[in-house]
């Protein structure tokens, strides 16, 4: 996605309507009010589907559907207690490989994800990574980080109403689709999603598996999961050392790819956009 433009956009639909605002105080504090009353995550969440939405980029059908809803669906069952918002799966038309979870309990996945993977559990492990990054609010955390950033840059009025969301949504976006993650944050939600995955019967080991193809692909952009490139080997070993502490839950999963469903995708399947 052509981040920049969005958030010059963004910043400028936000100051303008933060100018507006600030001119009338009865009307400022109304806004406030009904912003305050309002989850802050479904906000967020729902201005970044908004953006996506505008852009043309969100799948509405697909046979592609008829792979990731399986998977999601179980994902969800094992996953849906830990966090307080309906968890949602989306596909997005991008031509990366990625996969990304943001605030409100939306996770994105790319179709080019899908014809990427070669089995079922690399797909999976991907999944209940996002998942994991919902379920430890991290896309919160660092909106907040994003925030005191704006308020040194842009000044706290902009930050003000209704537009807060909006620019919130942007920033995050494009933190998302540059720097992303600390390796801290990767590897917590690599653990959570093992745990998940495992919860699911889908193998764990399919995260290691994804890291492997990714490094042996050598994509030009890495996607957000390897945001902390090339650091992957540590979050590989990380990863197995977790699955040999826990032979009680991951003994019983088979290392071998080779021993995984291959994802049988339609080439070219055709996609409906939502509009």
């Amino acid at each position: 996605m052509n981040v920049s433009k969005l958030a010059r956009r963004g910043l400028l639909y936000a100051a303008a309507a933060a100018l507006c605002i600030a001119a009338v105080p009865s009307v400022r504090i109304l806004f406030a009010a009904q912003s305050s009353n309002q989850d802050e995550e479904v906000q967020i969440g729902q201005e970044v589907f908004n953006e996506l939405k505008a852009k043309g980029e969100i799948i509405e059908s697909s046979p592609l559907y008829d792979q990731l809803n399986p998977i999601a669906n179980a994902i969800t069952r094992a996953a849906q207690p830990r966090y307080n918002h309906p968890l949602k799966f989306h596909l997005v038309h991008e031509p990366q490989p990625n996969a990304f979870s943001l605030p409100g309990g939306n996770v994105y996945v790319t179709d080019a994800l899908l014809y990427f993977v070669k089995n079922t559990d690399e797909l999976a492990g991907t999944l209940c990574h996002e998942v994991s990054h919902t379920i430890h609010h991290d896309s919160m955390a660092m909106m907040e980080e994003q925030e005191k950033i704006l308020r040194r840059e842009v000044g706290a009025a902009i930050l003000l109403g209704p537009t807060r969301a909006h620019v919130l949504a942007i920033a995050l976006i494009g933190k998302l689709n540059s720097q992303g993650y600390s390796r801290d944050v990767e590897e917590r939600a690599d653990l959570t999603g093992a745990d998940v995955c495992a919860g699911t019967g889908y193998n764990p080991w399919g995260l290691v598996w994804l890291f492997q193809d990714y490094t042996n692909a050598k994509l030009a952009q890495p996607p957000e999961i390897l945001s902390d490139h090339p650091n992957n080997q540590h979050r590989v070993e990380t990863l197995e050392q977790h699955f040999r502490r826990n032979p009680a839950v991951f003994g019983k999963f088979n290392s071998d790819p080779k021993s995984a469903a291959p994802l049988s995708v339609p080439k070219n399947a055709p996609e409906v956009f939502l509009r």
